[in-house]
Order: structure tokens, then C-alpha cells, then sequence
């Protein structure tokens, strides 16, 4: 039997405003419902190792979902961090903040790690999934380009790597492409066929 037929009769909720997120999701063919906006205060504890952090962010939002769920729901949260020399890039404030971060990512390798939670009205799972991304050197006026023309200021890093910047800047990636993009959806949909058997 396919997921989403072991679905039918449950609501999955995508917690989570994210387009990017959104879209991959929808590719599996699951029927799901988009969550309204909720406030999450994103902060972890000081001294949490960075690649732990995204699946704690998932988790905390999974948690500060405002509505009870009900015994045919299934909510799914997601956090994506973008790491380089051991400190994570979060979504960029404005114009020069973007070019700085990009440029600390070209001609290098960074790790994009997603941590996922699952949760019903008796459990909560989680996981997270890391890929590795090499970037070309980037002259400045690339960079300048990409962040003026894209307005790159709600991504993890300040790049998105389905657009300009993943076209013509990264030479390759080990791991998920689509983690990449805030969605480890191959990952998400094995764990959540063992999800729905665990019961």
C-alpha cells in the first residue's frame, strides 16, 4: 500500500510558511493542509553543537504548534541551517549582510543540515539530514547581482539553491539537493511510513 493511501483518514499538517517547503511536499502526491503562521522564539541553548541545532528548532516549533491535535493528526516542522567554519548562517539582515554571508561561502564547502519533527497527539519523532555544498569562487558582482535581483533575505545563508545562484555557482553537492532547499522529502517520506506503523 503507498503512503498516501496508509494516510487516507489522517490530516497532515505542514507546519511551516515556507514556499520551498510547500512545494516539496506536495511533489510526493501526499495530501496535506498548510498550517496558519504561529510565532516560535528560534533560539537553543549556548553551546549546542551546530548540527544539532536545526532538529531542535524543528522540535521547538512542533511544540509551539498553538492548536491540540487530534488523533488523525500528523504535524511536520522543519528547521535548515547553513554551516560554515562552525558557525551557522541564519536568514540574512538585509542587502549587506546577504553579500557577507555569500561571500564566506564562495569557492568553499559548506554543510546544509535540515532537522525535521513528526507529531501526533501522543509522540513527537525527529531526524535531520546533512549535505555537503561546493561553491565556485564568486566575483562581487555576482553576488551583487544575485542578492538585487533575488532578494535572498528569507533563506538560511542568504541563497537559495534552486535559483540563480545553485545554476551557476555550485559545482556540486553530497547529500540531498533538496535538503538543500529546507526539505529533506526522500528522508521525510520513508520516516513517515515507519511513523504511521509504529501507530
Amino acid at each position: 500500500m503507498l503512503l498516501y493511501e496508509k494516510l487516507k483518514g489522517k490530516t497532515l499538517i505542514l507546519g511551516s510558511r515556507s514556499p520551498r517547503r510547500k512545494q516539496l511536499l506536495a511533489g510526493t502526491g501526499l495530501h496535506f493542509i498548510t498550517a496558519d503562521s504561529y510565532e516560535v522564539a528560534e533560539e537553543y541553548p549556548a553551546g549546542m553543537p551546530t548540527v544539532e541545532v536545526p532538529e531542535y528548532l524543528a522540535q521547538l516549533k512542533s511544540h509551539a504548534y498553538p492548536a491540540e491535535l487530534g488523533g488523525n493528526d500528523i504535524l511536520v516542522t522543519a528547521d535548515t541551517v547553513v554551516i560554515v567554519d562552525g558557525r551557522i548562517l541564519g536568514k540574512p539582515d538585509g542587502r549587506e549582510e546577504a553579500i557577507t554571508m555569500i561571500e564566506s561561502l564562495s569557492g568553499r564547502r559548506h554543510t546544509v543540515v535540515t532537522g525535521v519533527a513528526m507529531r501526533n497527539f501522543c509522540r513527537c519523532e525527529s531526524f535531520s539530514v546533512a549535505s555537503e555544498v561546493y561553491m565556485r569562487e564568486l566575483r562581487r558582482e555576482e553576488v551583487e547581482y544575485y542578492v538585487d535581483t533575488y532578494k535572498p533575505y528569507d533563506k538560511a545563508g542568504a541563497y537559495g539553491i534552486q535559483e540563480w545562484i545553485g545554476y551557476v555557482g555550485v559545482e556540486r553537492i553530497e547529500g540531498s539537493f533538496y535538503n538543500v532547499m529546507g526539505l529533506p522529502i526522500q528522508a521525510l517520506y520513508v520516516r513517515l511510513e515507519r511513523f504511521l506503523e509504529i501507530g
